[in-house]
């Protein structure tokens, strides 16, 4: 399928640049005037990944987030978030609701099970070590 356009940022993984993460991806994607549901969907979701970055990616560390965003010939909008921090060590595990790594720090679990909510497919991809990365897939209805 053909990429009609694309963009891609780097950022470093603080908390505060979570915003700026899910605007830019949902400011980009408006260039197909999507419907405002669907931006909502987006933004929920590339902030749930992004959080995820931060929280178990980098832990206690600050290093780099890659997102790319992409709009198919089909209208599907593909959003890559991509760190590489530690990895997951049971991704299985990790998309299940309530399961979390940062327990201490009160945290729900839910992060994969927004994001499966939100959109039409969600891939996730990690090794132990090298980082994780979150395909995000979401057919848009274009006006």
């Amino acid at each position: 399928m053909k990429v009609l356009n694309s963009m891609k940022t780097v950022f470093e993984s603080r908390s505060v640049n979570e915003a700026y993460a899910r605007c830019a991806a949902a400011a980009f994607l408006t260039c197909a005037d999507p419907a405002l549901d669907e931006v909502c969907d987006i933004k929920t979701a590339v902030s749930e990944a992004v959080t995820n970055c931060i929280v178990h990616g980098y832990r206690d560390t600050v290093g780099k987030i890659y997102i790319t965003v992409k709009l198919m010939e089909d209208g599907r909008a593909v959003i890559q978030v991509k760190d590489k921090g530690c990895g997951i060590e049971n991704i299985a595990q990790a998309r299940q609701p309530l399961f979390t790594t940062a327990a201490e720090e009160e945290r729900a679990g839910l992060g994969f099970a927004v994001m499966e909510s939100c959109m039409d497919k969600v891939r996730v991809y990690s090794r132990l070590g090298k980082g994780t990365t979150v395909v995000l897939e979401k057919k848009l209805t274009l006006k």
